[in-house]
């Protein structure tokens, strides 16, 4: 059954690659993104204001939204480096991170909810990370407040409208093979580090998707080995 997929963060790593997928199997893949996205349909938008959430739901009003995938994401200058300093972090950053890895999630699934609910199997589905669990051993702040609070979110999502067959789930990988990371890892960073197969966050979210109605997935984590 085609069914109408709204991806957000398109354009490259996790949701680029979730974007292909779908728009591979027929469905109408509508993408999210600042930058060029070749897949489905492009909205350009910054969620990190009301004004560009607000452009994605005007753009999609038109539709019933069959998904929401969540793949974007932003960090802290130097995360995951040691070159991250929490003190030289403005407030800026912190606002900025906050805004699109926690508050445009909220908005987009607070205005898509009419749509959901003319759907037959309605879900949606965010990209979290370890960061946001307590089996992190990440400092940067600003993002892990930020995935700590998407959980939390989606937790108190799937009790509000548990009644409504709503599927609400967040994925927490840890540090996946994005061109990003394997271009990191070739020049020394991450030493050691097998990183999780991009595929295999496709087919984790594809298995939320193709999941019964009636099955409820909360948090799924997927983390990566170490060579030794």
């Amino acid at each position: 059954m085609k069914r109408n997929i709204l991806v957000v963060g398109a354009s490259r790593g996790i949701g680029l690659a979730v974007a292909q997928f779908y728009h591979a199997q027929g469905n109408n893949v509508i993408s999210v993104s600042r930058t060029p996205s070749s897949v489905g349909q492009w909205i350009e938008a910054d969620i990190s204001h009301i004004a560009g959430i607000q452009k994605v739901l005007d753009a999609t009003s038109h539709l019933s939204i069959d998904a929401l995938l969540y793949m974007g994401g932003i960090w802290e200058e130097n995360a995951f480096t040691k070159d991250y300093n929490f003190e030289a972090s403005p407030y800026s950053e912190t606002q900025n991170i906050i805004n699109v890895n926690q508050v445009a999630p909220i908005e987009l699934v607070k205005g898509l909810l009419p749509s959901f609910r003319q759907s037959e199997n309605p879900r949606a589905i965010f990209i979290g990370a370890t960061s946001g669990l307590d089996i992190s051993t990440t400092s940067e702040v600003a993002y892990s407040a930020s995935k700590f609070g998407l959980r939390g979110a989606v937790h108190s999502l799937r009790i509000g409208y548990k009644n409504e067959g709503i599927g609400f789930t967040t994925i927490n990988p840890g540090l996946v093979g994005t061109e990003e990371v394997l271009a990191d890892i070739h020049s020394g960073e991450f030493a050691g580090l097998i990183p999780i197969p991009i595929e295999d966050v496709v087919r984790t979210v594809d298995f939320v998707m193709q999941s019964n109605i009636h099955t409820d997935i909360g948090d799924v984590t997927l983390t990566q080995k170490y060579t030794g």
